[in-house]
């Protein structure tokens, strides 16, 4: 419960960037609370040894809001689903705290290697992030970028394959 509490205040915060504050109760009613309420409960199930439960959650993610969330993956507080449809996160995946992702990411496992995310990270629209790559503490990675290398802290990552661009 205290995870989710984290990622509706950090959901809340990026509502109100630049604006008004906004109020709790608008962001759970938003889109992708609820797949992050599933995440959540299937990520508890299965670190308590309910494995085989947390599959219930995990397919209900599945049918309600079109995302699929390995049951084993990991993301610390203030993780944000902003909009839950097409994100593919295999189980392997592990990241730090206040990683949003946008619709349609799919960070993926890649023979046996598989991404680890650092903390105030941001992941545009149908990007993918696909092997043993380290996404760095703040770092952006834009709107269906294809990251096959490391992107260093604070740093940008766009295009086909995604080109690293250095903090302004």
């Amino acid at each position: 419960m205290k995870l989710l509490l984290s990622d509706l205040r950090a959901k809340q915060v990026l509502y109100g960037e630049g604006g008004p504050p906004v109020p709790l109760l608008k962001v759970v009613l938003a889109d992708g609370t609820l797949a992050n309420a599933l995440y959540r409960l299937q990520a508890w199930l299965a670190r308590i040894g309910l494995a085989p439960l947390a599959l219930v959650p995990h397919i209900l993610n599945k049918w309600l809001n079109g995302c699929v969330i390995g049951v084993k993956s990991q993301f610390g507080p203030g993780f944000v689903l902003i909009h839950p449809i097409g994100v593919v996160i295999n189980s392997s995946v592990r990241g730090g705290r206040n990683v949003w992702l946008e619709s349609g990411v799919v960070i993926g496992e890649n023979r046996g290697a598989f991404p680890r995310l650092g903390d105030d990270i941001f992941v545009g629209s149908g990007a993918k992030i696909i092997g043993g790559v380290q996404v760095g503490d703040g770092a952006r990675v834009g709107a269906n970028a294809v990251v096959l290398k490391d992107v260093p802290p604070g740093h940008t990552a766009l295009g086909i394959p995604a080109r690293n661009r250095p903090p302004r």
